[in-house]
């Protein structure tokens, strides 16, 4: 396992100065060496060495690399992980170096729409908004291949299989559905794209499904589910509170002794209250003139 490794480089500007000098003083040198001669023998020795003493210059240029405001800059030597600067900057450092920029930014994308089952077996497209970043430069280089790459097919992976393991929809009160509980969904969804992503360096700060439906095939079918499943929940609710309202109603009569009833006129007070409790239309009262016996 690689793990990151800072290490600090030289300033470049003194670097850099000094370079610039070198590449004009041989250059100066040379000239004067050959007007020097008068005619005579050429200096050859002494024009090699200022030759010489160009090209390396040169190549102590290729020492020179940037790094930019929260990007780091993973160094190796012949194949050999030397270590990472960190430090923004004009920066200088062995020629023979190879010099890998990687940004340490906060990045996000979104993931195609995948088309998959649910829990139920029931074909959804589903998709998802992932928010990371690289926290270990020397594992994004080394331990996978491309560590962006790595991130999207991951991604596109938890996405599928968080899919699998939750419902579409749910109305029952403790299961965990895609549509019903996001927040639950997203905690899932982060934790098990950071876990796949752990080993190449990378953290998720967010993760969220972003596009959410049934496939298209069965989308007007699943409509008339949903909405058949609302109303019988709906029902049940207005039943249950029916019950508890004909209840204290009939304990408020009993204990401040409105009425005496017997059980043929509770059951009929019973059924008359849900009536009206439990229809959709307004009920239309019938006034009883008689007596109750009536």
């Amino acid at each position: 396992m690689f793990k990151e490794k800072v290490v600090s480089a030289r300033s470049g500007v003194p670097a850099l100065l000094l370079a610039l000098a070198f590449l004009v003083i041989p250059i100066a040198g040379i000239v004067l060496s050959v007007r020097g001669s008068h005619g005579m023998e050429k200096p050859v020795g002494a024009i090699l060495a200022w030759v010489v003493i160009w090209v390396v210059d040169l190549i102590c240029l290729a020492g020179f690399f940037s790094v930019q405001p929260n990007q780091r800059v993973v160094l190796t030597l012949f194949g050999n992980y030397v270590g990472t600067v960190s430090d923004a900057g004009l920066k200088f450092a062995n020629p023979f170096y190879s010099k890998k920029p990687i940004s340490c930014r906060v990045r996000n994308f979104e993931t195609s729409k995948l088309k998959v089952n649910d829990q139920d077996g029931n074909p959804i497209e589903i998709a998802a908004v992932v928010v990371w970043k690289v926290v270990d430069t020397a594992e994004a280089s080394f331990q996978v291949d491309n560590y962006e790459n790595y991130v999207h097919v991951q991604s596109e992976a938890a996405v599928r299989n968080l899919a699998t393991a939750f419902p579409y929809d749910s109305h029952e009160e403790h299961t965990v559905s895609l549509r019903g509980h996001t927040a639950e969904v997203a905690g899932r969804l982060k934790t098990e794209i950071h876990d796949r992503l752990a080993v190449a360096g990378v953290e998720v700060i967010e993760a969220r499904l972003s596009y959410l439906s049934y496939a298209q095939e069965i989308a007007a079918a699943m409509l008339r589910r949903q909405q058949a499943s609302a109303v019988i929940a709906a029902r049940q609710k207005i039943v249950e509170g029916a019950v508890g309202m004909v209840e204290m109603a009939l304990d408020a009569l009993a204990t401040k002794n409105v009425v005496q009833l017997d059980g043929e006129q509770r059951a009929a007070m019973v059924q008359n209250l849900l009536v009206v409790l439990c229809s959709e239309a307004a009920a239309q009262p019938v006034l009883n003139t008689g007596t109750l016996s009536h």
